[in-house]
């Protein structure tokens, strides 16, 4: 019976091709859509899930309010992450992570160098407390010495080549001697950091430093089995009282009762490893993380795509079966009973999708790579095959072919032979409002996508135009000035005799992601609990500001004439503003030195006062920020002529290779850092895009395949109307103006709807556009003139046909 009921099915399915091929095309598209989507939500939940121990590994975060300023980090102090398993039975080990930025390595006999970026310092269990795979070396002793490291398999491939680079000894920054004493297998792209070369933590001087209040380190916390960490957590105030209070009464003067009833706070908080790439957007983050809104977004993509597909199916299954109903009628007669009938029409179905399915992983094996671009992910489509997405395809099918086949199947069924077959069945769309409904549902879904998308690149677009109170364009970056050793300041005087070059300064701290420095001030020389504020600070030269064009509101800036500025220091508007002052200038503010276990206090000379400018993402509102003249070499920023890049470009390497030979060359735009640092919104951008199209041309694929239904079933009045002087304009708007009022009633619908939504996603920037109505007006007459043109091309083509031919039954 099975077999005889699967023959029928396929017999049908050639018998209608056209709609066959419409549901299959449309239904295969969606699955393609959810399937890849899917990869993507995976791998953004997966993220640290393959430690054994993920789920009792959490990281020890710290945060506080300081006189009205808010610091919430994901750094702990240096002496925090030793003194937990001593303090507190319930945490079996800790372990620490120090990032440091850009190094340059060497093999000691060579004079190439490479530049690597993905560099950090670790605790000697690194190991042993994480599950990477450490393919050389002893995973217990590997970092326990000084100037020892080990380095990623392709790192060592890089430098190596086929060599083993176990005990060889390589020149870390043109400066020291280390030793590689492990190779472990290149870091999974689904864990929260990944790095190439990781640093013994002993050969770090600020690791065994014993001051609380200093937040340098990224700490991890293995609980034991069974063990509670909120339990855990509340104990944490103690140990703020224990440790951290006396340094609050030294440096402040105040008891940490006194502190808390100023309205200032401080706590350590525990926060789970699986949680920490979607969840987590603190300062000192180890890379950038991803973010659980758009998991949610992404999933609702896909599954409105799906619904969409489906839908479509939907449209044309029960569109057709009024079609069938003579067929319905004649088997009952002959004797089939209903669930004979039911299983008839759910096998067409479930052959449908199964087909379609299969379809779907061919285009996700052809389209994934596309895919991983658009989405900067590397995923593999063998997780396509693995038991769950295979469980979860089953699902899909099982679901999907019972939707769409469970009108005709349970509907038709029930029609009484003698009304089917004297044709009392109606045909028409009017009747149809089932199809109506879903009509409504998918242009709904359509329009909310493509408002999504316009409003998305709109605040792109606000982003990218805004005013920032810097110049960011026409400035070229040379990466890493620092390995040219006390050259890089003649290195900077050479270039700036080239005509290109208008003027250049020699600074790590940009108004972009880059170096970043959050320090204790207060005015006067001695701090207290009433008076103390964290102030973001750049050490800049004498050139920054006017190489970046940055305002001065009040005072002067650095100057080679005072060699007093040394120590002076300048404020911008909204740290004058902090501080409550009137007038700023010739203020004195004060700071500790940095790493000492006693730190001496440091007092500078306000002189100037710098217009607000953005330093930070536009999603953060301008913060309180200080410039003090110090050594920072991280970038030689220029601010150069656009003519000719290419020979500036040409002329800065040819120096570069004069003043640090064997060093790499590497440069980049401030305008396309900034950019960069919207790129999951450019992302969201992007994948909205891609799938409101997608989304639109399922919508059209099932209104092209309902007009054709509905031209088929009303041709013998066209016929009449054509004989009766009707245009084929007039019979174009008949057939069309139904679908269109559906697709009104659908904007009238998605436009609240996308209203709601958006301003909800706006509210994660600081500085957003407003949202412009013409875009509503805008998407809705898209997705009307869309519908208009698929609808009139069948239309047209039915209304073309000679009356002659479809009344000659008549």
């Amino acid at each position: 019976m099975l077999k005889n009921y699967f023959n029928v099915a396929l017999r049908n399915l050639f018998k209608h091709k056209f709609y066959s091929l419409i549901n299959i095309l449309g239904l295969s598209i969606g699955l393609t859509c959810f399937l890849m989507i899917s990869l993507y939500v995976v791998d953004e939940l997966s993220y640290d899930t393959f430690h054994s121990d993920a789920d009792r590994i959490y990281r020890m975060d710290f945060s506080g309010v300081l006189n009205g300023s808010e610091f919430v980090t994901a750094l702990a102090s240096a002496p925090a992450g030793p003194t937990m398993p001593r303090e507190f039975p319930e945490v079996e080990e800790s372990t620490r992570l120090r990032g440091s930025g850009n190094w340059t390595i060497r093999k000691k006999a060579e004079n190439n160098s490479y530049n690597e970026d993905d560099v950090v310092f670790v605790d000697a269990n690194f190991f042993t407390f994480w599950d990477f795979n450490l393919i050389k070396g002893d995973i217990n002793t590997c970092l326990e010495r000084p100037n020892t490291l080990v380095i990623s398999q392709s790192t060592a491939k890089k430098i190596f080549g086929d060599d083993d680079p176990l005990g060889e000894t390589v020149v870390m920054d043109n400066d020291e001697d280390w030793e590689i004493t492990g190779v472990f297998e290149d870091m999974p792209s689904n864990s929260h950091f990944n790095y190439n070369i990781m640093l013994s933590m002993e050969s770090r001087e600020e690791a065994k430093q014993t001051f609380w209040m200093s937040f340098n380190f990224n700490t991890y916390l293995k609980l034991r089995e069974g063990s509670d960490p909120a339990a855990l957590a509340a104990k944490f105030p103690d140990l703020i009282q224990k440790y951290i209070g006396p340094e609050i009464e030294q440096f402040m003067g105040a008891s940490m009762e006194e502190f808390y009833e100023a309205g200032n706070s401080a706590g350590f908080f525990l926060f789970p490893l699986t949680d920490i790439h979607l969840q987590s957007d603190k300062l000192g983050e180890l890379d950038a993380n991803g973010d659980y809104k758009y998991v949610l977004i992404f999933t609702a993509i896909a599954l409105f795509i799906l619904i969409l597909a489906c839908i479509n199916f939907m449209n044309l299954s029960t569109a057709r079966s009024a079609g069938r109903a003579k067929e319905v009628g004649v088997r009952k007669v002959m004797g089939a009973y209903k669930s004979q009938l039911r299983k008839q029409f759910l096998t067409e179905a479930f052959l449908i999708t199964f087909i379609s399915i299969l379809l779907a992983y061919g285009l996700s094996f052809l389209l994934l790579e596309q895919f991983n671009t658009l989405a900067d992910k590397v995923m593999i489509f063998n997780s396509l095959l693995s038991f769950d997405f295979i469980l979860i395809m089953l699902g899909v099918l099982i679901t999907v072919g019972f939707l769409a086949g469970s009108y005709p199947a349970f509907f038709l069924s029930k029609f009484r032979p003698v009304e089917v077959l004297k044709g009392k069945l109606n045909l028409g769309l009017k009747g149809g409002g089932l199809r109506s409904t879903l009509v409504v549902l998918q242009f709904c879904v359509s329009i909310i996508m493509i408002i999504g998308t316009a409003i998305v690149y709109q605040q792109l677009s606000y982003i990218q135009n805004k005013k920032l109170g810097f110049s960011k364009d026409h400035v070229l970056l040379v990466h890493n000035p620092w390995m040219m050793g006390d050259k890089s300041e003649s290195y900077k005087n050479e270039v700036l005799q080239f005509a290109n070059v208008k003027s250049a300064t020699l600074s790590g701290f940009l108004p972009v992601p880059s170096n970043n420095n959050n320090n204790l001030w207060f005015p006067g020389s001695n701090p207290t609990k009433d008076e103390s504020y964290v102030f973001s600070e750049f050490r800049v030269d004498h050139d920054y500001l006017k190489t970046l064009d940055i305002e001065i509101k009040e005072g002067r800036d650095f100057s080679r004439d005072f060699p007093s500025d040394s120590s002076a220091i300048l404020l911008n508007e909204a740290a004058v503003a902090r501080l409550g002052w009137d007038d700023a200038l010739g203020k004195k503010l004060s700071t500790y030195g940095s790493s000492q276990e006693s730190p001496i206090v440091e007092t500078y000379t306000v002189i100037g006062i710098v217009k607000n400018f953005h330093f930070q993402s536009l999603r953060n509102s301008i913060e309180p920020l200080l410039f003090e003249l110090g050594r920072s070499r991280g970038f030689l920023s220029l601010k150069v002529d656009t003519e000719n890049i290419p020979a500036t470009i040409d002329f800065l390497e040819n120096k570069w290779v004069e003043f640090a030979p064997g060093q790499p060359f590497e440069y980049s735009f401030l305008d396309q850092r900034f950019n960069d640092m919207y790129e999951s919104e450019q992302k969201l951008g992007n994948i909205f895009g891609v799938f409101a199209f997608l989304a639109i041309f399922i919508a059209c694929l099932g209104l092209y395949g309902l007009a054709a239904f509905t031209a088929e079933q009303r041709k013998k009045e066209i016929g009449v109307r054509k004989v009766l002087g009707a245009s084929i304009m007039s019979i174009i708007t008949l057939l069309s103006k139904e679908f269109l009022k559906l697709v009104g009633i659908a904007f009238l619908i998605a436009a609240p709807i996308s209203y709601y939504f958006m301003s909800e996603w706006l509210q994660d920037f600081e500085n957003r556009t407003n949202i412009n109505f013409m875009i509503f007006l805008l998407a809705g007459s898209i997705a009307l003139v869309i519908a208009w043109v698929t609808m009139s091309f069948q239309s047209w083509n039915a209304a073309r046909v000679n009356p002659a031919k479809s009344l000659k039954d008549e």
